[in-house]
């Protein structure tokens, strides 16, 4: 290979490396500012930006072509790495907040275009290289995957290294080096009508290379560099933080020392007042926290922690062995030390807490727990640790655990619910000993007990999976009025567990709500305890309307308690939402009022953008024809972002966080769909209604065997899980990969490829508008409806290739046998 065309397909390679990056690490950078659930937005967004990039190009007619492929490439490229930095400062200066006025609209709308416009400038840059290049497209293509690919897993590398925002700048730099490259390929020449801007981005690519690294080394380096001004819509004062460590998983901030009340969750009100304690606040992605106290060795000045509400099974079970899910601060820790406890398991997610807490240099000697004898750490997820591991426990507790508050937040896409749900409590209680106990503690709100009503359903879900003959007599419940505490033994609690309780909880002057041989408080709670089995379970929970039911691995959502499916149900919550009454369902609404707002607000960017300006092109071609295959690239659009909204959302309850669930995901479509475009162009035409049958009738059969293989690899190390992933991924990206090649060779044998951007308009469309949709269908039905919803997708291409077919055989075509034909498909772009 020459040195020129190495200099090309590294330029292809950088850049669509630089692409991938950029929509994980954004992923990371608005679950800071705003929620995790806007992953899918990132997705939408690049959709959109790269189809209205490749518009462009088709747009500009004769101005791009092959004599000035390098000059254009490395200006465009060289913009879009600008373009990477702008619009991440303007993001960080940005408040990404759901207000219930014409504002609010504005705010979002601003924020979708400074996330699509990077891509805008991507798109141009891939379209170029597609389609105005001397090169084998396949080639070009092969190139462009393997960039995709390598970008998922280089975004995880990277963000475990550095900050979100300086991970932006990185991968800006990366763009940049593709512009470099491009230069270097020197194909073609100047064009004589160039602008001054181009001409000036065209000169300046290595010195943007080398000023982004400088400012993303400086900006890494520095506390008070380019950060987050607004997080969760509030001003952050970084006066206050003396620590920040960011990783794939989230960030974290340790405060400044101070002397305060004792922060507790759920105090009792018999806690001495003006106790001051020196502590730390730990906070995450700005909005869940927690606090560490100072801790020397001297058990009386943590004596505080016996009055907290989230301590309370400590009282019947304090010796033996105990397990902390979520370590955090480690203050669980240390109350489990308090009570008795020699032997101390904490099994805590991100890395970076467990660093806190045992590296001098960070906070070890100020949290005191790790010199604590028998006391021992695990970095993993809590469900995976505990299918793998065949210890058992006296107590497991598992307090608070969610990394940014999502019962205020409304989390239902790609968070981590994996833990609240009933495959997940089965397998924690069954690493209890005969006579354990697992302990849960949640937020309680009198009037709308909303997640206390769903973790008593999760209980008696998890005690009937195991053929528990009564569960109620498995459960105790207290609350502390704004807090929540369940606790489940494994076999019945002992009457004199339950006496114990009892006393514990009138001394605390806490409220007993479920107290096993006597009538639970509340009507729902009674309701629910009387469930004789797993279907009347379903069908008592389905009764109320907020959703109570329990979650499943299947529709994992825990903490959204909206019913979306009856607009009179939603009619009543807005009404409790605005009585005000403080409750997670105002957070909840929240949450879907800005998931169905962004779903509107990219539907009209769409028209205005991709769909209007391309329809005058069809304008000359067979109507029927052109209908047929509008519904066919929309259904290429639509399937394939149901399919990998359902596949990210299942496999991050397997990977045990969203960050790694979308990387495996994304890296394995990518792959998969770019071998499976390869493998298309050797297919004759009519292979399309057996390869699409296939890939429909594997995704359909999905729900029915996946489960089962996700559990049983469950308790593997995270390289197995991702392997199984991929695994399990790649048949369907190898059939998903067929649809849109195939698509663009049928219309090049109609001699119609002056239509081609029409298509990519409809595909980019559809994909576009999908992402929120598929995200709406896993909250209302389940991810297996959202894969099932992709598979029937697939499955009409079946119906709408025949008469395809048929107007093409009907039409004189230059092919003597357009049936099987292998007509060179059009030069576009089919999917990065």
């Amino acid at each position: 290979m020459k040195r020129k065309d190495l200099s090309f397909y590294s330029g292809v390679f950088l850049l669509c490396m630089s692409v991938l990056m950029l929509q994980i690490v954004q992923t990371r950078i608005l679950s800071v500012i705003a929620y995790y659930y806007l992953a899918f937005l990132t997705i939408s967004m690049a959709m959109f930006g790269l189809t209205a990039g490749a518009l462009l190009v088709y747009y500009g007619g004769k101005r791009f072509s092959e004599k000035s492929l390098s000059f254009d490439l490395k200006w465009v490229s060289a913009a879009y790495a600008v373009s990477v930095g702008l619009c991440l400062l303007l993001e960080l200066a940005s408040v990404a907040v759901t207000v219930a006025s014409a504002t609010g609209v504005i705010v979002w709308l601003k924020m979708i275009l400074l996330l699509a416009a990077p891509y805008v400038f991507a798109g141009m840059a891939i379209s170029l290289a597609l389609t105005r290049s001397p090169f084998p497209v396949g080639i070009i293509y092969g190139f462009d995957m393997i960039g995709a690919a390598a970008g998922c897993l280089g975004a995880l590398l990277l963000l475990n290294q550095i900050d979100g925002p300086s991970a932006i700048f990185v991968v800006a730099a990366v763009a940049a080096v593709a512009a470099v490259c491009f230069g270097a390929a020197q194909i073609g020449s100047v064009p004589a009508d160039a602008g001054r801007f181009s001409r000036a981005l065209s000169r300046a690519p290595l010195a943007i290379v080398v000023g982004l690294v400088v400012l993303a080394g400086l900006n890494a380096a520095i506390s008070r560099g380019f950060q987050p001004l607004f997080v969760k819509g509030k001003a952050e004062h970084r006066g206050d933080i003396a620590l920040e460590r960011w990783n794939s998983y989230s960030r974290i901030i340790a405060t400044k020392s101070k002397m305060e009340e004792p922060g507790l969750w759920g105090p009792s009100p018999t806690l001495p007042k003006g106790q001051m304690v020196e502590q730390r606040h730990l906070n995450i992605d700005g909005y869940a926290a927690t606090t560490m106290p100072r801790f020397s060795g001297d058990d009386e000045s943590v004596d505080f922690l016996r009055y907290d509400i989230t301590n309370l099974a400590y009282r019947i079970r304090n010796g033996g062995r105990a397990a902390i899910i979520g370590v955090g601060s480690g203050r669980d820790l240390l109350s489990a030390h308090l009570f008795g406890f020699d032997d101390i398991t904490g099994v805590e997610l991100n890395p970076i807490f467990i660093r806190f807490l045992t590296k001098p240099e960070r906070l070890r000697d100020y949290a005191g727990i790790a010199d604590l004898p028998g006391v021992h750490f695990h970095v993993d997820d809590a469900r995976s640790w505990f299918t793998r591991t065949d210890e058992t426990f006296d107590l497991i507790q598992m307090s608070m655990i969610d990394t940014f508050a999502a019962t205020g937040a409304g989390a239902f896409s790609l968070s981590e619910n994996g833990l609240y749900t009933t495959e997940a409590w089965s397998t924690i209680l069954s690493r209890l000993t005969p006579s354990g106990i697992f302990t849960v503690s949640r937020w309680h709100a009198e009037g709308t007990p909303v997640e206390t009503a769903r973790v008593i359903s999760l209980a008696m879900s998890a005690l009937m999976e195991m053929n528990a003959d009564d569960p109620r007599a498995h459960i105790y419940l207290a609350t502390s009025r704004r807090l929540s505490t369940l606790v489940i033994g494994r076999k019945r609690l002992s009457q004199d567990d339950i006496e114990t309780l009892n006393e514990v909880v009138a001394t605390l002057q806490f409220k007993p709500l479920i107290v096993p041989g006597q009538r639970a408080a509340e009507a729902t709670f009674e309701d629910l305890l009387s469930a004789m089995s797993l279907d009347d379970l379903d069908t008592r929970a389905a009764k109320y309307v907020v959703d109570v039911s329990p979650a499943t691995d299947a529709r994992p959502f825990f903490f959204n308690h909206l019913r979306l499916e009856s607009l009179q149900d939603l009619s009543t919550l807005f009404s409790i939402a605005l009585s005000g009454t403080r409750s997670v369902l105002n957070g909840n609404l929240v949450a879907n009022g800005t998931l169905a707002l962004l779903i509107v607000l990219s539907a009209l960017l769409v028209a205005t953008v991709i769909i209007l300006p391309a329809r005058a092109i069809v304008t000359f071609v067979n109507p029927r024809f052109v209908w047929l295959t509008s519904l066919y690239f929309a259904m290429i659009g639509i399937g394939f972002m149901f399919v990998e909204i359902g596949l990210i959302q299942r496999v991050s309850i397997f990977m045990g966080h969203p960050t790694y669930g979308l990387s495996i995901v994304l890296f394995s479509i990518i792959l998969s769909t770019g071998l499976g475009a390869f493998l298309s162009e050797r297919a004759p035409l009519v292979a399309l209604g057996a390869v699409a049958t296939t890939l429909a009738l594997y995704l359909m059969s999905l729900p029915i065997w996946l489960p089962e293989v996700l559990l049983d690899y469950q308790g593997t190390e995270i390289l197995t899980r991702a392997s199984v992933a991929v695994l399990v991924i790649l048949p369907a990206g190898l059939m998903m990969g067929f649809g849109f090649p195939m698509g663009m060779r049928i219309v090049a044998a109609m001699r119609a490829e002056t239509v081609s951007p029409w298509y990519w308009g409809v595909n980019g469309a559809a994909g576009v508008l999908a992402a929120g949709t598929a995200v709406a269908c896993s909250i209302i039905f389940s991810t297996d409806t959202t894969i099932r919803v992709g598979a029937l997708c697939y499955l009409a291409l079946t119906v709408l290739w025949l008469p395809m077919l048929h107007i093409l055989k009907s039409r004189e075509a230059s092919s003597p046998d357009p049936l099987t034909s292998t007509v060179e498909p059009a030069r576009v772009r089919v999917r990065v």
